[in-house]
């Protein structure tokens, strides 16, 4: 997007089925090989009811997205893996976020987490966890969340997956300490 374009002239939405090749493209500005998941991981994820993710557009362009979806605390999505359906989810995960590298620092990841943050306090959630990787760490910790250590072998397992780097968050969606 030409920085010509404000971001007051931006929308933020559900992310849905058409959206998949902007998002690709999005992805693939932010993150290397190792991390792009395919248009057929983001369709099944967006079939899956607990998913609640958004993207911010522009004149028909997305722009970023927030790939999230309703969970329970200490569970880890599969890198690559599709969202699972929890019966009583207390949890929202963050999967993925990004912003297309020219709209860094103008606070667009801001609005987004603050929108899916309202939306999952409205559905009785409490806290909002993720796993950090690609040194986002500080990014994370700028926004509330604190490292968290997972008690679940099998959960641990799962965020190796995501690197040595990988660390799982959290943050009470209340803005009160964990």
């Amino acid at each position: 997007m030409p920085r010509s374009i404000p971001l007051a002239h931006t929308l933020i939405r559900p992310l849905a089925l058409p959206d998949l090749p902007g998002l690709l493209e999005v992805q693939r500005a932010c993150y290397g090989d190792g991390y792009v998941e395919s248009a057929e991981v983001f369709a099944q994820r967006i079939a899956c009811p607990a998913q609640c993710s958004l993207v911010l557009e522009a004149q028909g362009r997305v722009l970023a997205y927030l790939a999230a979806y309703d969970s329970v605390q200490g569970k880890v999505t599969r890198l690559h893996g599709d969202f699972e359906l929890q019966p009583q989810p207390d949890t929202l995960y963050l999967h993925d976020l990004a912003v297309l590298p020219e709209l860094g620092g103008q606070g667009v990841a801001a609005r987004l987490l603050h929108t899916l943050w309202q939306g999952a306090q409205s559905r009785g959630l409490q806290r909002a966890a993720l796993v950090s990787v690609q040194g986002s760490q500080g990014f994370w910790q700028h926004h509330g969340y604190a490292a968290y250590t997972l008690q679940d072998a099998a959960q641990r397992e799962r965020l190796s997956a995501y690197g040595r780097d990988a660390v799982y968050m959290m943050r009470r969606l209340d803005g009160s300490n964990l």
